[in-house]
């Protein structure tokens, strides 16, 4: 038997945007907005179609459809990197990561 490296992987390392701690909040107030704003978009085209009775047809369904798929998957990732950036940790185990995909 050959001598090998039998260990597992328990847990990922991430490498943010930048290790200067001048910048992280300013990364942090830029991402926050940008998840912000991109949930509010989405949820206001939401109740757009769902308000309007003009729009309940097949393409604004699917409108609707996409922008609640987008806000899954936007509330999935761009939390866990929020608090990433705020406790400087760099580590996100390998159930988190499956969690995510």
């Amino acid at each position: 038997m050959e001598p090998g490296n039998n260990t597992s992987v328990s847990e990922f390392l991430l490498l943010g945007l930048s290790e200067d701690p001048e910048l992280k909040p300013l990364i942090f107030g830029h991402f926050l907005s940008m998840y912000l704003v991109t949930v509010l978009g989405n949820l206001l085209i939401i109740l757009a179609t769902i308000s309007d009775s003009h729009l309940h047809t097949p393409m604004y369904f699917f409108l609707s459809n996409l922008s609640f798929v987008d806000i899954c998957f936007t509330s999935t990732t761009v939390p866990k990197m929020l608090v990433n950036i705020q406790t400087q940790s760099k580590a996100i185990t390998y159930a988190g990561c499956i969690n995510q995909i």
